[in-house]
């Protein structure tokens, strides 16, 4: 997993949670990553663009 030259940003559903945010980079072709605001250097988690909005549509359709 290559995230070398991700542009991360703030996830627009992490508003006013105390800090606990998630960050998304989904700038690169093949990968899009995802990231604990509170730590940047740690951990990231990467997934198809594919996969990715998979996961967007289902959390987006919950009530």
């Amino acid at each position: 997993m290559d995230l070398t030259g991700a542009h991360w940003r703030k996830s627009t559903r992490s508003g006013s949670n105390q800090g606990a945010c998630v960050e998304v980079a989904d700038n690169l072709d093949d990968l899009v990553g995802v990231r604990d605001s509170k730590d940047p250097t740690g951990p990231a988690l990467a997934f198809s663009p594919a996969s990715w909005r998979a996961f967007v549509a289902q959390v987006s359709a919950r009530p």
